[in-house]
């Protein structure tokens, strides 16, 4: 999970830009961990189709950077193969922001 979403954060964030990292505590049962970019950021039109197979925001520029369009798809059916949650918030050249939650480790 992580270093997908990290890969994407550099493939398609701003030369010399920005990645963090964020975990929270939630519930006392969940932490949410988030990658943030400082990217071109994502149309409002494509965030719901974003976790799909093979889907692409932008064929060209797909091309160049390379991938299947499988990673986002496979992080989302990891993530509810646990029960849990991934989204996303993004906007246009300011950034995006993944996010997904995880259960705490039981003691």
């Amino acid at each position: 999970m992580l270093t997908n979403l990290i890969d994407n954060a550099i493939k398609y964030g701003k030369q010399k830009g920005t990645i963090e990292s964020s975990f929270y505590k939630l519930d006392g049962k969940r932490v949410l961990i988030e990658i943030s970019d400082d990217g071109s950021g994502i149309s409002e039109e494509h965030l719901p189709r974003i976790f799909e197979r093979f889907y692409r925001t932008d064929l060209a520029r797909s091309r160049k950077v390379g991938g299947s369009g499988l990673g986002l798809s496979i992080c989302k059916h990891i993530i509810e193969a646990h029960g849990q949650s991934i989204h996303v918030r993004s906007k246009i050249d300011i950034g995006s922001t993944f996010g997904f939650t995880l259960s705490k480790r039981k003691n």
